[in-house]
């Protein structure tokens, strides 16, 4: 009789109690039993870190580390190096999963024979409740240039780190780069050039919460230049290993410029920045709009910018709006 192999299961957690136990309940209750639930309290000044205790107390298949704040990279890392599992699988815990996804990210490592599989994710809009399922159902077996195609055109495949299962050799010389924002980006890619393939189902099994206060929709920092140095550093990477990808990585970039842009609409100052990014568009807009992968909304994003930045501010508030 075979024994499943242990899964670690390892949530960050800082300044989330409105959500907490939603998120560790989903993973109690997962149909994949062999787990260990490793909760790393990075610091929190609310209820956060004594939920986590209290928790504990209900599952002895949790472990709770508490340390003081270092970010969710720092946080992610030490959840590795405390981790015992074969597999490893990261869970924001402001979001919740379905009751199979751990078991569907082990099944498909085991159908298709790879070191790291992945599914889709349903968008939650915390404000109104809406849900907004992503993938189309399919499953296969992707090499890592494939996968690294898609991500880069933000396709089927994603930067996240979360709604996927990794090998645990494959970890042996990756960590998450301490200190910045946008660590996915720069992380996940080397996963995909380790595993060699990944398995992949696009059924939705992770539920990710857009809230306020989120990377995603909080206001504009200097942090937010994080990702510009993140998306440069995953297309230096991926283009030493699959150079024909040369295309993809320009357009990946160029979103990134817009999406700094988007973030400094209002915003005073940072000149030197803005010339960077205002520069990098001029020179590479024309390669990456006639590239026929290129999406919709990034050839009309540089279709405005090119008319004026005052036309493309406007242009991205109606969008948005």
């Amino acid at each position: 009789m075979s024994i499943d192999p242990l899964i670690s299961v390892i949530l960050p957690v800082y300044n989330v109690e409105e959500y907490l136990e939603k998120s560790i309940r989903s993973v109690i209750n997962q149909t994949y039993k062999n787990m260990e639930i490793i909760l790393i309290d990075d610091g929190s000044t609310d209820r956060s870190g004594e939920m986590c205790d209290e928790l504990a107390g209900s599952d002895t298949r949790i472990h709770v580390i508490h340390q003081k704040n270092r970010g969710l990279s720092a946080a992610r890392n030490r959840g590795i190096e405390e981790s015992h599992g074969d597999y490893l699988t990261f869970i924001d815990s402001d979001d919740y999963v379905a009751d199979d996804m751990v078991e569907y990210l082990y099944l498909l490592i085991k159908k298709f024979d790879c070191k790291m599989s992945l599914c889709s994710h349903t968008i939650v809009f915390t404000e109104t409740g809406k849900k907004h399922p992503l993938g189309d159902g399919s499953e296969c077996k992707m090499s890592a240039l494939a996968a690294l195609e898609s991500m880069l055109y933000h396709g089927l495949v994603d930067t996240s780190a979360w709604a996927k299962l990794y090998s645990r050799d494959l970890w042996k010389d990756v960590r998450y780069p301490e200190g910045k924002l946008f660590e996915d980006i720069g992380t996940t890619y080397k996963l995909f050039i380790e595993s060699e393939w990944i398995a992949c189902g696009f059924k939705p099994k992770y539920f990710y919460f857009v809230r306020k206060g989120s990377i995603v929709t909080s206001n504009f920092s200097s942090r937010n230049f994080d990702l510009l140095e993140m998306t440069d550093q995953m297309g230096e990477g991926v283009l030493s290993v699959f150079p024909t990808l040369n295309k993809a990585v320009l357009r990946r970039q160029m979103y990134a410029r817009f999406s700094v842009l988007n973030k400094m609409i209002g915003v005073q100052g940072f000149s030197n920045y803005r010339k960077q990014i205002s520069q990098f568009i001029s020179n590479n807009w024309k390669e990456v709009f006639l590239d026929n992968k290129t999406p919709c909304r990034d050839k009309f994003a540089i279709l405005a910018f090119n008319i004026a930045p005052w036309f493309y501010n406007l242009a991205w508030k109606l969008y948005k709006h």
